[in-house]
């Protein structure tokens, strides 16, 4: 799964633990979602994409193999 969290946090002018504070996890879960080696469940990804003002199918995009 490819995502644009950290194109989006950075556009914000949030860092990794701005993100992590409001959302409730660390900022190592926040670095790994952006590095794509955590996918995130649906209820953290709704929050992601809540406070980044985005969709959801806006920030995290299936490949093809997913």
């Amino acid at each position: 799964m490819l995502n644009k969290l950290k194109l989006a946090r950075v556009a914000l002018g949030l860092t990794q633990e701005d993100v992590a504070r409001r959302i409730g996890v660390s900022r190592q879960t926040v670095n790994a979602m952006e590095s794509a080696k955590y996918v995130p469940s649906t209820v953290l990804a709704l929050k992601v994409a809540r406070l980044l003002g985005k969709p959801v199918e806006e920030l995290f995009v299936l490949e093809a193999d997913d």
